[in-house]
């Protein structure tokens, strides 16, 4: 059934967009049933629970943070992260950059922004990401790479709502290409839509879709 949801998916999207397959609170049998299916990238937002994951499954997997990341424990998986989606602070990225210090990493990061009407929702807004990239500490930080944007749209079955917050979170990364990344070509990722709604974001420019329930179906909320 992975297999097959997997290939439904992938026949929906552009060969500019990626597929992460969000695998959270999923048993490591269903990422190894993926796995077999072809797919590399995947995504979970437990440091611990990437980590242990990460311990006993394939090692060519591309493992992507895409949950609220906490600094204790950015430790657990700086040694093999390829992508955080979700810096929602200046101190966090100097947390994140000071450990891949330590592991003589530079790791590819995407700055979150706050699009949804939910406040329970983390990120920044444009003014605080400005701040953050003409700030002295960022231009000093030499173990992380800013490479986009992500942002979470409302939880809502309002399309026109949810289209519109992606093309807002599109429009901030247009002014953050423009304004400070213009030479830099690994600036490119726009990081949004998820099992309902990704066929909007690729409708508005997505380059990441992150997908979980739509391959390995529901999620278990008692893990």
């Amino acid at each position: 059934m992975i297999k097959e949801n997997l290939e439904n998916i992938r026949a929906t999207l552009p060969k500019s967009v990626t597929l992460v397959a969000v695998s959270k609170t999923k048993p490591v049998s269903d990422l190894q049933e993926a796995y077999d299916a072809g797919q590399r990238i995947f995504g979970e937002n437990h440091a611990l629970e990437m980590r242990d994951k990460y311990e006993v499954l394939p090692k060519d997997i591309r493992w992507h943070f895409i949950g609220h990341l906490q600094t204790n424990k950015i430790k657990y998986i700086i040694p093999f992260v390829t992508l955080i989606h979700s810096i929602d602070s200046a101190n966090l990225l100097e947390a994140v950059n000071k450990e891949a210090a330590k592991h003589n990493r530079v790791v590819d990061c995407l700055l979150q922004f706050h699009i949804a009407q939910e406040e329970t929702k983390f990120g920044l807004d444009i003014e605080e990401a400005k701040q953050l990239l003409d700030s002295e500490a960022f231009k000093s930080m030499k173990n992380v790479c800013i490479c986009g944007v992500m942002g979470m749209a409302t939880f809502t079955d309002d399309k026109a709502e949810i289209r519109k917050e992606f093309k807002h979170l599109k429009a901030i990364f247009d002014t953050l290409k423009t304004e400070y990344f213009a030479n830099q070509t690994r600036f490119n990722e726009i990081s949004m839509g998820m099992s309902d709604d990704y066929l909007i974001a690729v409708e508005e420019g997505t380059t990441l879709v992150r997908v979980g329930s739509k391959i390995f179906g529901a999620r278990n909320y008692n893990v």
